[in-house]
């Protein structure tokens, strides 16, 4: 069953890559959120007919979906993105899936990377979404509720809350692809 926070993989092995053998076009399609660790992934992939002791033992990521922005993905072995995954938690929350693909657009795979070897499942402390907002619902918000300012309905008129809402961009604030994103 496809979960709405999966990642989908297709692992390919240099071995049988250049061999051209009946693995060349590497696995079924993995969703990784069905693993709990990397060795029910090696036993998928016997089962497939891997020889991960032999030719198979160099894999690599023959194709990805579900995964937020553009990598390189020569460099990265499937086992070790798998691991960044499920520390990140992104695999079993998908309010922290969501939380990925929205620090991705903004700030790319790599420092998502780097953010989680760092911090682990706490990856993601003080990164808050507000998704579906705008600029203007940004400004709107922090004037009239966050700074519990009285802001008589008159003035509504006079107040450029999109143009507030874009100088947050200069306090952690980033527009992405669902919404507003603020990363402390």
């Amino acid at each position: 069953m496809q979960h709405n926070n999966s990642v989908n993989v297709v692992i390919g092995s240099w071995g049988s890559y250049n061999e051209c053998n009946e693995r060349a076009l590497g696995s079924k399609w993995l969703d990784l959120s069905d693993y709990s660790d990397w060795e029910e992934i090696e036993e998928e992939l016997t089962k497939q007919g891997f020889k991960l002791n032999g030719i198979d033992e160099e894999l690599f990521i023959q194709d990805i979906e579900n995964f937020p922005g553009s990598t390189n993905w020569d460099y990265m072995h499937p086992k070790a993105l798998f691991e960044l995954l499920n520390d990140s938690n992104v695999l079993n929350d998908e309010y922290a899936f969501k939380t990925m693909e929205a620090y991705i657009d903004v700030m790319g795979a790599d420092s998502f990377f780097d953010r989680v070897r760092d911090k682990g499942k706490h990856w993601d402390e003080d990164i808050y979404l507000y998704p579906d907002s705008t600029w203007y619902d940004l400004g709107y918000q922090f004037i009239h509720e966050s700074y519990c300012n009285q802001i008589p309905d008159f003035l509504d008129n006079y107040i450029d809350y999109e143009r507030y809402g874009e100088e947050l961009k200069y306090d952690g604030f980033y527009e992405y692809d669902g919404g507003i994103i603020e990363i402390r």
